[in-house]
């Protein structure tokens, strides 16, 4: 069985379509929303199957899903953001690829709801550093084995990064897949900036990050200066 875990704040305006698009017909499967201190009503949501809401005391997307994974019953552990839609047959492609024993965990090719060629290439670029590296982020549906992500101490206790963090920590445990073809993520959060402005600004964090500051370190700047976080 997949469990799929949503972590959400005030997310009742996208929430609906990607629990809609979550449910594949024949395939055992869970979903568990894990909200931390919305105000809005994220349980009168009504979508097309059954799904589980837990509250989560934390306002923090790692926390929400750590939680949200030790609630769950799968074997396998998807990680689903509330704005990002998955394609018909995504979860069947998800088992079919873990029956791979040496498989650790994956995520999908992604691409940005806009008509942005800059995000049409940074999104293919994007899709290289997945395969070539297995470096994943949250918007490209990580998955991973249950027995892998307990070993892994689930995500780290992070403000920033720790999609990112989990599957580099992924690697070490099995091989890392990209499944195509790509799924599709909101381009919200390059309204305020611009896709290119935003773009870099991530990529300065970014190395940042690789550079051995601690992403905790990196939010804290963020917030001193009323920025939003990279994700």
């Amino acid at each position: 069985m997949i469990s799929i875990i949503i972590p959400v704040w005030n997310e009742v305006g996208h929430l609906p379509a990607t629990l809609a698009a979550a449910h594949e017909p024949g395939l055992a499967s869970e979903v568990i929303v894990v909200e931390a201190g919305t105000k809005e009503n994220t349980g009168g949501v009504a979508p097309a199957v059954g799904w589980t809401l837990i509250t989560s005391a934390r306002r923090q997307r790692a926390a929400q899903m750590n939680l949200g994974a030790s609630r769950s019953q799968g074997e396998l552990l998807l990680f689903l953001h509330a704005d990002t839609r998955l394609y018909p047959g995504a979860l069947s492609k998800i088992q079919s690829a873990m029956a791979d024993p040496g498989m650790a965990g994956g995520g999908f090719a992604r691409r940005f709801a806009s008509h942005s060629p800059w995000l049409g290439l940074t999104s293919r670029l994007a899709d290289y550093r997945g395969r070539v590296f297995g470096w994943l982020f949250g918007d490209q549906a990580i998955f991973i084995r249950r027995t892998t992500f307990n070993r892994l101490g689930g995500y780290p206790d992070w403000d920033l990064f720790e999609d990112l963090e989990l599957s580099r920590r992924m690697k070490r445990h099995g091989r890392v897949v990209l499944l195509e073809p790509p799924i599709t993520s909101s381009a919200r959060r390059f309204q305020a900036r611009g896709p290119v402005l935003t773009t870099l600004r991530d990529l300065v964090l970014t190395l940042q990050y690789f550079a051995g500051v601690h992403p905790n370190r990196i939010a804290t700047r963020l917030a001193r200066l009323g920025e939003p976080k990279k994700d």
